[in-house]
């Protein structure tokens, strides 16, 4: 479900829909059975979603030959934007996946 989700929003972007593509690559979407669960930072960025919700849902519809699949989508104020944009950000997440990454990054004396 996330690589068809991560490939809609690819699609969207090359549509030149870019809000839309940050909406959906703010965070990673929740599965939990037909029901995927997104948070969004505020009211403004749900009603946004809301208008190409429809579109969202029939692509998944469609890829995932699954038509019981719901969209719900969650607004969460307190929302931390999980996006890396620095080098610094990008290598800090990439180091909470896997911490072996800080200790290549010492063995071979890399910038970060």
């Amino acid at each position: 479900m996330l690589l068809q989700w991560n490939k809609f929003a690819v699609k969207l972007e090359e549509k030149g829909q870019m809000i839309m593509h940050s909406l959906m690559l703010i965070n990673d979407p929740k599965l939990d059975g037909t029901k995927i669960t997104h948070e969004l930072p505020n009211e403004g960025t749900r009603l946004e979603f809301e208008r190409t919700k429809n579109e969202v849902l029939g692509y998944l519809r469609g890829m995932l030959h699954n038509h019981d699949i719901e969209i719900e989508l969650v607004v969460n104020e307190k929302m931390e934007n999980k996006r890396a944009f620095t080098p610094q950000d990008k290598f800090n997440r990439l180091n909470e996946i896997n911490p072996n990454l800080e200790l290549l990054r010492k063995t071979f004396d890399l910038d970060v």
